[in-house]
């Protein structure tokens, strides 16, 4: 929402760095959206009937497009602008109340799910912000939705911009991330497990599975059991680089919004957290 090279010229080292900058300029770029003028220019019939109608062969189109079609459609998000303000609406009526105190229960339906239209551009962020703003007697909530649409969303498009040779790799995490994680390279780890295992939820846990059935059926996996889903694919891949190569993988291949700066932040920064635990020793 914040220009990123308006907010900071440099990469951010975390959260509590970035947020004041973004909170310093949100009051200029968070405004109404200006009404749609009509153009004062019309384009002559004769240029308008010249114009490919690319309508007409949509199978082909489709043909051209390198889909993998092993994947199947989900059926709880439909594309379209109208579809976002819709799942907004709902969001805003029903659930914000609760993002609060509960967005970190996977048993509660408080999340917005709005991540598959930002990621499209079908709704914008600014416009969720402005919504969630007029909402009152929620203000616990509210603060907790721009903090997650808003700062830890643009903390991640800080890390990739500064970062952008390396924001995909180990080596382009933070210095502590990167200690850590070699500091427990060595670790032994047991069970280990294949691409295609954890592509087909085989493992020996149960949650992890459920959390992998969810990616594959509904694109999606709720955030809080998104971090325990990171972090155990380190723990059962034969090293960092090669776990993260499989989290991304999967992420991109059937995240919805996958492909986004979060998802190689989220990554890498479970990845260090696990480390730093010492869940290996």
């Amino acid at each position: 929402m914040v220009p990123l090279w308006v907010t900071s010229d440099k990469q951010e080292y975390a959260a509590r760095t970035i947020r004041p900058k973004i909170t310093k300029n949100l009051p200029i770029y968070l405004t109404e959206f200006p009404p749609v003028i009509k153009h004062p220019h019309n384009t002559p019939e004769s240029d308008v009937s010249k114009a490919p109608n690319l309508l007409d062969d949509i199978d082909g189109l489709i043909k051209k497009l390198e889909i993998d079609k092993t994947i199947e459609e989900v059926d709880w998000a439909k594309p379209g602008t109208d579809e976002g303000f819709k799942v907004l609406k709902s969001f805003i009526d029903k659930r914000i109340k609760l993002f609060g105190s509960k967005r970190n229960d996977p048993n509660e339906n408080a999340l917005s799910n709005l991540s598959p239209w930002y990621h499209f551009g079908q709704i914008s962020v600014a416009r969720s912000i402005i919504e969630a703003k007029k909402v009152t007697g929620a203000s616990e909530s509210v603060a907790a939705f721009v903090e997650e649409a808003v700062v830890r969303r643009e903390l991640s498009d800080n890390f990739c911009y500064y970062n952008n040779d390396k924001y995909d790799k180990i080596d382009g995490a933070y210095d502590w991330a990167k200690k850590t994680l070699n500091d427990h390279k060595k670790d032994p780890r047991k069970p280990m497990y294949t691409l295609k295992e954890f592509e087909s939820w085989k493992t020996h846990d149960d949650l992890w599975n459920a959390a992998q059935i969810q990616l594959r059926i509904e694109g999606k996996i709720h955030g809080f059991l998104r971090m325990y889903w990171a972090k155990k694919i380190l723990e059962w891949s034969e090293s960092p680089e090669k776990a993260l190569e499989i989290a991304i993988y999967l992420n991109d291949k059937y995240n919805l919004d996958g492909r986004d700066p979060n998802g190689f932040v989220g990554n890498t920064a479970n990845f260090a957290t696990l480390a730093n635990a010492k869940y290996f020793v």
